[in-house]
């Protein structure tokens, strides 16, 4: 195993090797998932020095794994519009769920099955719900949930789920908030200074969007559970039970890593929102248990370690920024190449390091705009 701290000291990572094989297919919502151990410790990566980078247009990354069809016709821009329509419809489940009625469970559900063809086809709309920050004019939680919904879709795809159980995985990422669009919206601003009364408010979020999703005819069984189960985790830390990893719900537990995820890299606070892979180093080294090993590998797997965007150094003192990932090789991602100022090449210049053998990366920068 490649450790991330051997990057940041400059050590060649050995031949790039396959990923990790995907999990047998999940079982059936109603059994529930044995306990997996904690996650073996992965040391991250140190806080690199800042590097300044030119000014430069912005430029959405191209399909971040490259196992999609030739026959694909999915782009950046199809992706975004799927991505914003999902967020416009939970917006309409919003007031739907203000005013006591049910979502429209036949929409949402087609919606649903258009997300998983659509990252069963590239990687567009999964790195489209990687977005650091909330559209304009689009609701947080709204945002937030369509963000869960696709990549709990990704991660339930990447260990085997078919297709009926990633519909259902994603009606419920959809939905895990819906309990805060009762809470009044300046404390999820505000989530690390809650007073007790405010906290324990928040923290039955979970039973509340159960009560409404169970009162609004769920469309399958584990929908209730998935919901009231996301912040519940492997040691029995969670909330609002305090169940243990061999009693919660394993949509739920896709959700709790994704959530978590989510909330690292696009928190709803005024805080800025941490870089991907500063997200995965922080719940490889403080969440390793309270999330099942299998699910965190796989999250890894699906972000890589310098995911699209990522600013990093090469061996030869060169700056580069990820333009997109080698699903087979995380470690040898696509680069365009700036020189060692962080100034842009007058001619562009883009390396693929899964066919450059004597280049690697030696860890990621900061960026200074």
């Amino acid at each position: 195993m490649v450790r991330m701290s051997d990057l940041v000291r400059g050590a060649k990572p050995p031949a790039p090797a396959p990923a990790p094989a995907a999990a047998a297919p999940a079982p059936s919502p109603a059994p529930r998932a044995p306990s997996t151990p904690a996650a073996e410790e992965t040391a991250p990566p140190e806080s690199p020095a800042p590097v300044r980078l030119a000014p430069r247009a912005i430029v959405r990354p191209v399909a971040a794994h490259v196992e999609a069809p030739a026959t694909s016709a999915e782009t950046p821009t199809d992706a975004i519009a799927l991505f914003d329509e999902l967020q416009s419809v939970l917006e309409a489940v919003r007031d739907r769920t203000r005013a006591s009625q049910p979502p429209s469970w036949e929409a949402l559900t087609h919606l649903v099955g258009r997300v998983v063809d659509s990252l069963a086809a590239s990687g567009e709309l999964f790195w489209a719900a990687n977005a650091p920050t909330v559209p304009a004019g689009h609701d947080y939680l709204a945002f937030h949930q369509a963000c869960v919904a696709v990549l709990a879709v990704r991660l339930g795809a990447n260990i085997g789920y078919d297709r009926p159980h990633l519909v259902e995985l994603g009606l419920a990422g959809c939905l895990i908030d819906v309990g805060l669009w009762q809470v009044p919206a300046e404390r999820l601003r505000r989530l690390d200074t809650l007073s007790g009364d405010e906290l324990a408010q928040y923290r039955a979020h979970p039973r509340l969007g159960a009560e409404i999703v169970r009162g609004s005819a769920p469309p399958f069984e584990g929908l209730v559970d998935a919901v009231l189960q996301h912040h519940e985790r492997e040691q029995g830390q969670g909330f609002p039970q305090g169940l243990p990893g061999a009693s919660v719900h394993p949509h739920a537990k896709i959700l709790g890593l994704v959530d978590t995820y989510t909330g690292l890299t696009a928190p709803p606070s005024l805080r800025p929102g941490l870089r991907p892979h500063e997200a995965l180093r922080e719940i490889v080294r403080s969440k390793n248990e309270s999330f099942p090993t299998a699910l965190i590998k796989a999250l890894l797997s699906e972000i890589s370690v310098f995911p699209p965007g990522t600013v990093v150094r090469l061996n030869t003192g060169e700056v580069g920024r990820v333009i997109a990932v080698n699903r087979n090789h995380p470690l040898r991602p696509r680069v365009e190449v700036y020189d060692a100022k962080g100034q842009r090449l007058a001619t562009p210049k883009m390396i693929d390091l899964s066919e450059a053998p004597f280049l690697y990366i030696t860890g990621p920068v900061s960026e200074v705009r």
